[in-house]
C-alpha cells in the first residue's frame, strides 16, 4: 500500500515537472512570436513615405524618357515617309510627296504620287503612340516653299491646312524655296513636339525635327532649339 502511495505521489510531481516544462516552452514560444511579429506601424508608415518620397524624385526622369522614346519614335517616322516618297519618285519618274496635317489635333500625314489624293494615317499610330502624345509642326508656307526667316510655326492648328513637300522624277524638289540664305538656309522644317495645354508650342520645348536642306532632297535630323 505504501508502494503504491509512493508511485501515485511520484507521478504526480514528474507530471507537474512536465506541465511546468510544456507552460515554460509555451511562453518562450509565444514571447518568441511576438517578437517576430512583423513590421510595426511606425515601421509601415515609414516604409510608404520612403516609397512616396523616391516615386516623386524618379516620376520626372522617367516621364523625360518616355516623351524622349515618344519623339524619337514619331520622328524617325517622319524622316521614313520623306525617304520612301523620295525613292519612289526616282524609281517611277513620277511627282511624289508627303503631306502632312493636324486634323482634331491628331497628327496626319501621307505618302502619295502628286496625281493622287492623300490617304491620310495617323503620325505614329503604328508604334503605339496614342491619341494626344504628340503634335505636328512645320516651316512650310506652300508645297516646297517656307518664308525667308524660316521659322518653325509653333501653333497647334497651323496644319489644319496641309502642307505637302514634293520630289520630281529626279528626286529634287521643284521651284523650291529654303529661306533667305545668311551662314545657311533653314531649310523646310517637319517636327514633332510633346504638346503642352495651350494653343501653341514653346521654342524650349522638347523637339525632333527633319530638315530637306537642298534641291536634290539631301535631309538631316536636329533637335530642340536647332529645330526652331
Amino acid at each position: 500500500m505504501k508502494n503504491m502511495t509512493f508511485k501515485v505521489l511520484n507521478n504526480c510531481r514528474n507530471n507537474g515537472r512536465i506541465k511546468q516544462r510544456c507552460y515554460s516552452k509555451s511562453l518562450y514560444e509565444l514571447e518568441y512570436c511576438q517578437q517576430d511579429g512583423g513590421f510595426s506601424l511606425v515601421e509601415l508608415i515609414l516604409v510608404v513615405l520612403m516609397i512616396g518620397i523616391l516615386g516623386a524624385i524618379a516620376a520626372p526622369g522617367w516621364l523625360g524618357f518616355v516623351n524622349r522614346q515618344r519623339v524619337n519614335k514619331a520622328n524617325d517616322a517622319v524622316l521614313s515617309a520623306l525617304q520612301q516618297a523620295h525613292r519612289e519618285a526616282i524609281r517611277t519618274k513620277r511627282n511624289y510627296s508627303v503631306s502632312f496635317k493636324t486634323d482634331s489635333n491628331i497628327p496626319k500625314i501621307a505618302v502619295h504620287s502628286s496625281s493622287d489624293s492623300p490617304l491620310w494615317q495617323t503620325l505614329g499610330g503604328d508604334l503605339g503612340i496614342k491619341e494626344g502624345q504628340i503634335a505636328l509642326l512645320t516651316n512650310l508656307t506652300d508645297e516646297n516653299e517656307t518664308d525667308d526667316d524660316g521659322n518653325l510655326d509653333l501653333d497647334y492648328d497651323y496644319l489644319d491646312t496641309p502642307q505637302t513637300i514634293t520630289f520630281d522624277y529626279m528626286g529634287s524638289l521643284p521651284n523650291a524655296k529654303f529661306g533667305a540664305e545668311e551662314e545657311e538656309t533653314p531649310g523646310l522644317k517637319i517636327a514633332v513636339v510633346i504638346p503642352r495645354s495651350g494653343t501653341s508650342a514653346s521654342a524650349n520645348d522638347m523637339k525632333r525635327c527633319v530638315i530637306v536642306k537642298t534641291l536634290l532632297g539631301s535631309m538631316i535630323t536636329a533637335k530642340d532649339d536647332q529645330c526652331n
